[in-house]
Formats: C-alpha cells, sequence, structure tokens
C-alpha cells in the first residue's frame, strides 16, 4: 500500500504544474448586467479591426468622430467634464486591433472610454 501512496505522489509531483507567484495583486474587471455603458459618442469596431461611427467606416470614421467631438465640445465645456466614448468592439477581434484603436482615440483627445461589454452567461 506504502508503495501505491509513493507512486501517485511520484505521479502528482511529475505532472504538477508549478507556477510562478503573481508579481502583484489584480483585480480584473467584471461586467455586471445592472452597470449599462453610458456615453455621449459610440463607436463600432468589427472583426477585422475596422471601425465605424454613424454611416462612416475605417479613417474616415475617425474623422468624423474626431469632428463630431469638435461639435459638442463647442456646446459643452469638455475641459470640466470630456464626453465619454463608448466602444463596442466585435468579441472576435483581436487585442493589437483594439489596442491600436485605443491608442487612436487617446490622441484624438478621449480621455474617457467605455468598452462595451456583455454579461458572463
Amino acid at each position: 500500500m506504502i508503495n501505491v501512496v509513493f507512486l501517485l505522489l511520484i505521479f502528482f509531483l511529475m505532472s504538477a504544474q508549478i507556477t510562478p507567484p503573481a508579481p502583484f495583486e489584480v483585480t480584473p474587471p467584471q461586467a455586471l448586467a445592472d452597470q449599462p455603458a453610458d456615453g455621449e459618442f459610440t463607436l463600432y469596431m468589427d472583426a477585422s479591426g475596422q471601425a465605424g461611427f454613424q454611416d462612416q467606416t475605417g479613417d474616415s470614421a475617425l474623422a468624423a468622430l474626431s469632428h463630431a467631438q469638435d461639435d459638442y465640445c463647442g456646446k459643452t465645456d469638455c475641459t470640466a467634464a470630456p464626453p465619454t466614448l463608448m466602444v463596442n468592439a466585435d468579441g472576435s477581434a483581436g487585442g493589437a486591433a483594439l489596442a491600436e484603436l485605443i491608442r487612436s482615440l487617446g490622441q484624438a483627445g478621449f480621455g474617457a472610454v467605455q468598452l462595451v461589454t456583455r454579461p458572463s452567461p
């Protein structure tokens, strides 16, 4: 019986995956159904990473979004309360394309960007 226990112990030690500890504690975001995204503008991104705003797609969508932001900031004080942009991205879009889009939006002056998610099943 002891031999079986030692064989099992050796098997579990050999098959176990030992991972290094995390460098710091991280609390991942959680998508909640009772917290809908809310913003002044909505930008869409398809699975290929192409942006869309209103009836424009691609680079013209970002130009139309920038123009809409300028119009909005002409009517309200954007320095006190910057407009919030909601990004509705396709779930199969790559992370690199989303990161590039977020970088472009930051350069366009959008400081508050919310990623629209769906609740967990």
